[in-house]
């Protein structure tokens, strides 16, 4: 059994890590971006995940892609992971992966998807789609999930499919990027509060990722979809995350939409807490497994 960390410890942490140098300063994301482009850091799994699932990996148009396979298997999500655009898959989406897969008895699909510089908004979004396509013809019903930058690009994935007459049974977001032109009023009142997140990096990483696409195009920020016809949406939030008014504008516009919507909201919480090892993070966490096993099995 892991760590309970306790809520109040983790802020101070993340302060103290300067959890926030990419996103804190233009300079920063920069510095990060040139950093991953001249030094790319590994993304393969652990080599210990859970016992009694196995873990297969290809070629996928270019990307590598990892299938994280159950004994028996009932359907799939595909999981996009975070990282801001520019940093690699991290040991806490691996082991959430594997808990999915383990839990819910589905096969679970992790692609490896090039990060800024090289990768860009419409290629991520055109190759998830494909790969949930692919998912559906091979393992049936599929899900798509997504953190923070990989929220993004899953719900942009998501609108695509919808537009191609796939719906999908439930997209679960955590802590996803909304709006890439972070213009949202109440960002500056969540700011002094959020020891992860800010604008200044942010804006940077946001017009490398958009590629050749306006910053409100759907396909770079979802938030500004036709919402209309989608499958039904969960999404978790931490009060102490910029990105939180954008979950909550989200819920505002699926509702009007009738796009079937839970909002998760963890009081106090940081960006991406159901990744984080808490109390409140170990529950959201379960919760996220059961939102998604209920999903396939229905």
């Amino acid at each position: 059994m892991r760590a309970v960390l306790p809520d109040a410890v983790v802020p101070l942490a993340l302060r103290m890590m300067r959890a926030n140098r990419t996103f804190v300063s233009a300079d920063g994301a920069r510095k990060r971006i040139r950093e991953r482009e001249l030094r790319p850091v590994p993304y393969g799994p652990p080599s210990r995940l859970r016992p009694g699932i196995r873990v297969d990996v290809e070629q996928f148009d270019g990307w590598p892609v990892y299938t994280i396979l159950p004994p028996e298997t009932r359907g799939a999500v595909v999981y996009v992971h975070g990282g801001g655009w520019v940093n690699e898959i991290a040991p806490q989406h691996w082991h959430l992966a594997a808990r999915i897969a383990a839990e819910t008895s589905t096969a679970v699909v992790v692609p490896i998807y090039p990060l800024v510089p090289f990768g860009t908004a419409r290629e991520a979004r055109d190759t998830a789609a494909a790969l949930v396509r692919r998912s559906i013809d091979t393992y049936g019903a599929t899900c798509l999930a997504g953190d923070s930058a990989g929220g993004q690009i899953a719900l942009s994935t998501a609108l695509a499919l919808r537009d191609g007459g796939v719906v999908l049974p439930r997209t679960v977001l955590i802590s996803p990027a909304l709006d890439l032109s972070w213009s949202n009023p109440r960002i500056p009142l969540v700011q002094p509060s959020d020891p992860w997140l800010a604008t200044p990096g942010g804006q940077v990483l946001a017009e490398q990722w958009r590629g050749d696409l306006d910053l409100l195009d759907p396909a770079v920020s979802p938030l500004f979809g036709d919402l209309a016809g989608l499958g039904p949406l969960t999404v978790f939030t931490g009060t102490r995350d910029v990105l939180n008014p954008d979950a909550h504008v989200l819920a505002q516009k699926s509702r009007a939409a009738g796009v079937p919507f839970e909002l998760c909201e963890g009081a106090g919480q940081v960006h991406v807490y159901p990744l984080v090892p808490t109390r409140a993070g170990r529950e959201a966490q379960s919760h996220l497994v059961s939102v998604l096993g209920s999903a396939i099995g229905s």
